[in-house]
């Protein structure tokens, strides 16, 4: 069970539309190391994971992931808000705004649309969490990929509080990773099932 507040986890303030930067930040929306991919990889992972603590990170940071999903959009819907045709056009944004106005889908800056296949959801803890902490990495490329193209001040500002999570995440994952391998005796290759709270040989 969650409780909503209604107002940004970091706040978005654009002024001047840009469809060109929307349509390369909309890969942290529904690209395959984005927001979208990370929420649903890490509430969908908590399940398998037998030791409670760390299915608490899990919980958390894939509800947080969900915040920063929202301050995307909201970057990508500021973007885009009130353009004229000929901005639309000019902008290469036609092809987007004919299938979705200036609507927020989930597709990656290629186009892609987003896809279950973007994440993985295994059931063993340590292959997991070492899933978790390569997205992390690459969700903190395409956030440096990002800010290499952007040069409005406007925009890099919300871009660089959602960087600089990513490298919380990796290392809240990383802690997560040590309890699971504090848990098992590595040199008898302990295999877990989750129908369990303790590994099983």
């Amino acid at each position: 069970m969650w409780c909503y507040e209604k107002r940004l986890q970091y706040p978005v303030n654009i002024t001047t539309p840009n469809p060109k930067l929307a349509m390369v930040i909309m890969s942290q929306f529904g690209g395959p190391d984005g927001e979208l991919a990370a929420s649903q990889r890490y509430l969908s992972q908590r399940y398998a994971m037998p030791y409670r603590e760390v299915a608490g990170v899990l919980t958390d940071i894939g509800t947080e992931e969900m915040a920063h999903m929202e301050i995307v959009c909201a970057i990508i819907h500021q973007l885009t808000r009130n353009l004229t045709p000929e901005e639309i056009v000019a902008s290469g944004f036609d092809k987007y705004y004919v299938d979705h106005t200036a609507g927020l889908w989930p597709q990656a800056a290629g186009g892609t649309p987003f896809t279950s296949t973007f994440f993985q959801s295994k059931g063993d803890p340590i292959t997991d969490l070492h899933e978790d902490m390569a997205a992390e990495q690459k969700a903190r490329t395409t956030y440096d990929n990002i800010l290499r193209l952007v040069k409005d001040p406007e925009v890099c500002d919300p871009i660089k509080f959602l960087r600089e999570r990513e490298i919380v995440h990796f290392q809240r994952f990383g802690e997560g990773l040590r309890i699971v391998q504090d848990n098992l005796n590595s040199k008898n290759f302990y295999a877990f099932n989750p129908a369990f709270d303790k590994p099983v040989k």
